[in-house]
């Protein structure tokens, strides 16, 4: 493993360490909106310390690009940090959350990594690799159509716009796949892709955080990532499509009839 790849890892695992000691006592837990349907409680911060700790020790002329403080200028290496993605089921005890770490150098994601502490599972993937699973190697799924397929989704609820465009893509592959979840940590369900356990993923108006390092896993284990229209602009856009060659097409093509201005811009 990369030594760049062992600091994000033990980053992860130190907060993944905060998230568990305070899980048990959710109803205890101060919380704030940030917005719409958005929250940020003080394990978020908590979680997000405890990464920048370790990362600035190993790396203190690095740039970070974090949920909850924003932007720590620094040099061409910039981490890039969800420190609770799922905050919402936390907040609510629902299982399914995870840390999102990856780090970028002059506009190249070059390493990544979900963590789901609750599970014990490290999904890693560095540029040129591949991606693994506790150090074991995986693969996206090999599923060549929507017939059968089982996607992942999260709905837009950060901006309103883009649900009627969504509801849309929904109803259309409701009918023609073998189902969809909407589990709530877009960091985990594209770290699912990379694993095979879901067949493709969709969602829109993610940000940054979200997508940095399940990009980089899903194109590692031998899949596709683009925005909602096929091209490359999904950080910028924060709508992502991903799955393997033959199911990202296959996406693509059953989604196009719902695209509107605002997505294909």
């Amino acid at each position: 493993m990369h030594p760049m790849m062992n600091i994000a890892v033990r980053a992860a695992r130190s907060a993944g360490s905060v998230l568990l000691r305070y899980y048990d006592h959710v109803d205890s837990i101060t919380v704030t909106s940030k917005g719409l349907n958005d929250f940020v409680s003080e394990v978020d911060k908590a979680s997000e310390q405890a990464i920048i700790d370790v990362l600035k020790r190993s790396y203190p002329d690095h740039a970070i690009l974090a949920e909850e403080s924003g932007m720590h200028q620094g040099n061409d290496y910039q981490w890039i940090i969800d420190p609770l993605d799922g905050t919402t089921n936390y907040l609510h005890g629902f299982p399914q959350f995870s840390v999102s770490i990856a780090l970028r150098h002059k506009g190249v994601m070059e390493h990544g990594l979900v963590y789901d502490p609750l599970r014990e599972e490290m999904f890693t993937a560095s540029r040129g690799s591949g991606a693994q699973l506790n150090d074991r190697r995986i693969r996206v799924s090999d599923r060549k159509s929507l017939k059968g397929a089982l996607l992942g989704t999260g709905f837009p609820f950060r901006d309103q716009r883009h649900l009627d465009p969504y509801l849309g893509m929904l109803k259309t592959l409701i009918n023609e796949t073998a189902g969809i979840r909407r589990p709530g940590s877009a960091a985990l369900d594209l770290a699912y892709v990379a694993g095979g356990r879901l067949d493709g993923f969709w969602e829109l108006g993610l940000a940054e955080w979200d997508t940095a390092a399940g990009s980089l896993l899903i194109k590692e284990a031998g899949g596709v990532v683009s925005d909602i229209g096929g091209g490359e602009r999904y950080q910028e856009t924060g709508n992502i499509l991903g799955g393997s060659l033959k199911l990202h097409s296959a996406l693509l093509k059953a989604i196009k009839p719902n695209l509107n201005e605002n997505l294909q811009a």
